[in-house]
């Protein structure tokens, strides 16, 4: 089957139609010929379907990718996670990003396609905000987004990624008749109460703090700013403001972790520190039933852009240990009711 390679474009005659569009599903038609594009160009000459002209010449190979790569961006990524795609048996089109994929059973007239497939090498930097823009085009369209990354060697690694409401099972306190606020000390960069039966209902109900002693509790930065704000605890000479303004400077980045915090909380989670497995927290669902985390839990700016091996960790040691990884920013879109957070998982998932 002879193409002729035109710019980005190849181009094959009628009978190219019924063999490689009807039966494969290659490229669209046009005016009663073919046109397909490089990659799908690149894989077809590999598996000896098509030979390739340009000005009359034949192209190996060789040839044809050199000169493909010249002309389309990130081409040898595009065809590695494409021939992978058909490989595994899935109808792949091109799109924007990269491709779309139908599922199994299914092909382009039959069935819609499902998934969006983001293409991208390990060594790139995605932003936070092209993450969400291209989240929200899947979720336009109802389809799913899952991130390929190519490494160095050109092993690909699937992530799907979603936009997810975070919302928690924990009952909202009860601080009627419980004392509050209590009388509470900073010192340095955490929170002791000193009244034993506010510690004991702090931390038995509501699992705030650690206890230091059988008496007393000790409270986190963020921990403390929480319950400061909602008035259950006094410290000394700081007011909510005050307290903010000192967290900060002992803590740079305090105030974009305590907003994410504190909005988990206000959903009913129960939110614990996650350093042990590097990130800023660990999350429940509920305390009471609840002997393991659900979600591993990392703030980010809105700005944000994820280095792809960071993300890559981050997401591999959540599946280690059995949770889900949750990235939360400042997101004014949510609304007053998401109280200015947005989330997005992001996963690793086998094709």
């Amino acid at each position: 089957m002879e193409c002729e390679l035109r710019d980005d474009v190849l181009t094959a005659g009628s009978e190219a139609v019924e063999e490689l569009y009807d039966r494969g599903f290659y490229g669209r038609v046009k005016d009663g010929k073919l046109e397909m594009s490089l990659i799908e160009g690149a894989h077809l000459l590999s598996r000896g379907k098509i030979e390739i002209f340009s000005d009359r010449k034949a192209l190996d190979f060789k040839a044809f990718f050199e000169i493909a790569s010249e002309r389309v961006k990130d081409f040898e990524l595009g065809y590695i996670v494409f021939k992978d795609l058909r490989e595994r048996g899935y109808y792949t089109k091109m799109s924007p990003i990269g491709f779309r994929i139908y599922p199994r059973g299914g092909h382009p007239g039959k069935t819609p396609a499902h998934v969006f497939v983001y293409v991208i090498s390990e060594r790139a930097h995605l932003p936070l905000q092209r993450m969400i823009s291209e989240l929200n085009k899947a979720e336009n369209a109802r389809k799913r987004l899952i991130l390929a990354i190519v490494d160095e060697e050109s092993d690909i690694t699937f992530y799907e990624l979603k936009k997810t409401i975070m919302s928690g099972g924990q009952a909202e306190p009860d601080v009627v008749g419980a004392g509050m606020p209590a009388a509470a000390s900073l010192i340095n960069d955490r929170t002791i109460v000193w009244e034993p039966e506010i510690a004991d209902f702090l931390h038995q109900n509501y699992f705030f703090g650690k206890k230091l002693d059988e008496l007393r509790l000790q409270l986190s930065l963020v921990e403390s700013g929480y319950l400061l704000d909602k008035q259950w605890i006094r410290i000394k000479h700081k007011n909510a403001a005050e307290f903010n303004e000192y967290a900060e400077g002992v803590e740079p980045g305090y105030t974009l972790k305590y907003l994410v915090y504190s909005n988990l909380r206000d959903r009913g989670f129960v939110v614990k520190t996650g350093f042990k497995f590097g990130t800023h927290f660990r999350v429940y669902k509920q305390f009471k039933t609840d002997t393991h985390s659900e979600y591993l839990v990392h703030t980010i700016a809105s700005d944000h852009v994820f280095a792809l091996p960071e993300l890559s960790r981050a997401v591999r040691i959540a599946n280690t240990v059995h949770k889900r990884m949750v990235f939360g920013y400042p997101d004014a879109s949510t609304g007053d009711d998401a109280g200015g957070v947005g989330y997005v998982e992001i996963g690793w998932i086998r094709l």
